[in-house]
């Protein structure tokens, strides 16, 4: 009983970790507020409204480091912005995205992948999943991939 409540501590303390340092990195709402100015939204070509996919659970292990011995992990919710026409084309995809995902994020190790912000993570899959349809000669049925959860451990 008392390995039980020793691991749920750990897990618990572990968790709480993991939140203070996404706080932590997070940019601060002054920087935010520069960078919304620049951001423009999610408009596909044709003017459309966008329908949201989401792509839950994608869980990687991390590369070990030269000098890391434990084991690290990564944890993402993907969200897919896609016209309404090609909703179902999009979810019909969502396999081969998150194998795509996968091998994208287990290429990092835990110093990479905490030193790197959410847009880049962002940055990184659009361009792995652009390089996909690209070389299959196939139309991507999103626009952009987005972030919704990320907690590296």
């Amino acid at each position: 009983m008392k390995m039980i409540i020793a691991i749920a501590g750990a897990v618990i303390v572990s968790a709480a970790g993991a939140g203070g340092a996404v706080w932590w990195f997070m940019p601060k709402p002054a920087a935010a507020a520069g960078a919304a100015k620049k951001v423009e939204p999610d408009k596909p070509k044709d003017g459309k409204p966008l329908k949201y996919v989401t792509l839950d659970k994608v869980i990687v292990m991390l590369r070990r480091g030269p000098d890391d011995s434990d084991a690290h992990y990564l944890s993402t919710d993907l969200v897919l912005s896609t016209e309404a026409s090609k909703e179902k084309e999009t979810k019909e995809n969502l396999p081969l995205l998150r194998s795509l995902a996968v091998r994208t994020l287990s290429a990092y190790t835990m110093k990479e992948a905490s030193g790197m912000t959410v847009e880049q993570y962002a940055e990184q899959l659009n361009k792995s999943f652009d390089a996909n349809y690209e070389h299959e000669h196939t139309e991507k049925p999103f626009v952009q991939v987005m972030i919704g959860k990320l907690i590296i451990e």
